[in-house]
């Protein structure tokens, strides 16, 4: 894997990747997918105070996008919803000391994911307000 140009960082969230699995009854679910390529990811998280206090994520794809699913989750747990919000495909490219360039849709869908968990998370908080 290292000849396609993976970092080491890269290598070693796919061999041994953090925060993997689901979280019962999640206060944010995001799910998003590649039809081109295949990859599928879903991320879960536990807010408390507005932290991300838990995190885990399901992916069906390429050593790429489970080290980029695995980084995201490191990035964002213990931060704020807003603050993880604006974590980006760069930030996550950067963190893994990059990746190759046909590999990148892989880090945007892993900050998709997690966009896509606060999304829910925050619809729901609007609508338990409503309530």
């Amino acid at each position: 894997m290292a000849d396609i140009g993976y970092s080491q960082k890269v290598l070693e969230h796919f061999m041994n990747p953090k925060n993997v699995g689901t979280i019962e009854n999640p206060d944010g679910y995001g799910k998003v997918g590649n039809p081109v390529c295949g990859d599928l990811m879903e991320m879960f998280i536990r807010v408390e105070n507005d932290i991300i206090t838990d995190i885990k994520f399901k992916t069906f794809g390429c050593g790429s996008a489970i080290a980029t699913s695995s980084m995201v989750t490191e990035l964002a747990k213990g931060k704020h919803v807003d603050e993880a919000a604006k974590i980006t495909r760069n930030d996550v490219a950067d963190e893994l000391d990059g990746l190759p360039p046909k590999k990148m849709h892989c880090s945007n869908l892993a900050a998709d994911a997690l966009q896509a968990a606060i999304k829910d998370y925050k619809t729901k908080k609007e609508a338990n307000k409503r309530k």
